[in-house]
């Protein structure tokens, strides 16, 4: 028995729970993307997947509305895998333990990829349907839209038609996104030289804060665990072995750890974690700091490497840096350190930046790059991706407002975002395109926490039912 069997709607979740049951993180994308190639074989739908495995399937009006434009409905395939530490999945081979409790699905000790699932299983039950009404469809699945967009950015869009787009990738029931920031990807290397030394082996952690989304939640008082350690390192005597945290760019790490030798650290550690938590804000009430003694088979590295990496660290800005005066209460420029990776010779920081004001985000860039320099660091960067700019006439963003008002007797919200949405993309590319990114109520995406709200997938679905017939 299906573990969503019954719950409404029918048709999407059907799908979702297929899919849900493919592995499919992002680089990892080549199966989910061959399961969309068999639905439109088995539906007899034209296709076409390229060597990125992005999707575009196509389905004919329905009767009535050949002469519409055609529409594109957009989401991505690719999933952030986080998962709890007792947690046994393993993302490259085993599919997700769904579950629900009447009100939420989740998934067991790990991500849902509700983002960005739900949006393509709403496309697959309206291409499998032969009683919905609809212009044209162009559906267009992407990959790894999680770690910079490359599949959009890589896409082949002289085969869409389509200038009306539907992107379902956002997750805020009742908020009709109409523009995004632009961002890219940021990385420091700062070499490091490693020579013998006599001393323990102590491990020293972060761990247990709320972390998210570094687009959506940066604004929200959650700690980067990155920034939180390195602000104790700074008060410590210590030669650093390695310091590691976070796995995503545009995840705020909820944890980071380091291996230093030093000399019985535990009272200077525990005072130093102290003065740093009073500092935290309200929301990490569950943050844990470990100081135990541990082992490593590696060099630690010399004084002058250690010191640097530690300095670099607290230099390095992180978080909110300008909030817009246009529009109240959206950020306007961020980063965050969401990367630490301690390698041989070397330790990597890669930072998302964002900014709707390409002038702050290159101004952003610029001083990674100063401040990167100063310690010894080298920069690099990449996935860079443009900003959607807001169009002031939209007779998608009417409709849709139109539609929200006649079944919910209410305004949506319409706003900006700031955080990156593969619309910047297709809007950069596709010259003239009217766009809006809308989405079912989801919690704590990101993280394990993660859960999709049922009702709201349903009354999403209904409402992308009726725009469709509206189009």
């Amino acid at each position: 028995m299906r573990i969503l069997e019954g719950l409404r709607p029918q048709e999407a979740l059907y799908y979702f729970e297929e899919l849900c049951a493919i592995p499919h993180g992002s680089r990892d994308t080549k199966r989910i993307s061959d399961y969309c190639v068999r639905f439109a074989q088995t539906h007899g739908l034209r296709y076409v997947q390229d060597e990125w495995n992005n999707v575009v399937i196509y389905k004919p009006a329905s009767k009535g509305y050949e002469e519409h434009p055609t529409v594109i409905l957009q989401g991505h395939l690719d999933m952030v895998c986080e998962k709890d530490a007792d947690c046994d999945i393993d993302f490259s081979k085993d599919g997700l333990r769904l579950a629900h409790d009447g009100k939420y699905i989740f998934a067991e000790g790990t991500t849902l990829g509700g983002d960005d699932g739900i949006a393509v299983a709403y496309a697959l039950a309206i291409l499998a349907s032969d009683t919905l009404k609809h212009p044209p469809i162009e559906a267009v699945f992407t990959v790894d839209e999680e770690i910079g967009m490359l599949g959009a950015d890589a896409m082949d869009m002289s085969v869409l038609q389509g200038r009306v787009l539907l992107n379902c990738d956002s997750e805020d029931e009742g908020i009709l996104t109409v523009s995004c920031a632009g961002g890219a990807t940021s990385c420091l290397k700062r070499p490091i030289i490693r020579e013998a030394a006599q001393g323990e082996v102590w491990r020293m952690a972060v761990r247990g804060l709320t972390g998210g989304h570094s687009g959506v939640e940066i604004n929200k008082g959650r700690a980067n665990a990155n920034k939180v350690l390195a602000q104790i390192l700074e008060k410590l005597s210590v030669r650093l072995l390695s310091i590691d945290g976070g796995s995503k760019d545009n995840a705020i790490p909820r944890a980071s750890e380091a291996l230093v030798i030093a000399e019985q650290p535990e009272a200077a550690f525990a005072a130093a974690a102290a003065e740093v938590k009073k500092k935290l804000p309200a929301t990490e009430t569950a943050v844990e700091f470990v100081c135990e003694k541990a082992e490593s088979g590696m060099l630690p590295m010399t004084e002058e490497s250690s010191t640097a990496v530690i300095g670099l660290l607290n230099a390095l800005p992180n978080g909110v840096q300008a909030m817009s005066k246009d529009i109240k209460g959206l950020v306007q420029t961020s980063l965050n350190l969401g990367i630490l990776k301690t390698a041989a010779d070397e330790v990597q920081m890669t930072f998302s930046v964002r900014s709707s004001v390409n002038a702050e985000k290159a101004a952003l860039i610029a001083s990674l790059r100063e401040i990167g320099s100063s310690f010894g660091a080298v920069y690099s960067q990449s996935g860079e991706y443009p900003a959607w700019e807001y169009q002031k006439e939209s007779r998608l963003r009417e409709t849709m407002v139109d539609t929200f008002r006649a079944l919910y007797g209410k305004e949506p919200v319409v706003e900006a975002i700031h955080a990156g949405l593969e619309c910047g993309i297709f809007s950069d590319r596709l010259k003239g395109l009217d766009a809006v990114s809308f989405g079912p109520q989801m919690h704590d995406i990101h993280t394990s926490r993660e859960r999709l709200d049922i009702g709201s997938v349903e009354r999403t679905w209904d409402y992308l039912v009726a725009v469709l017939e509206r189009l």
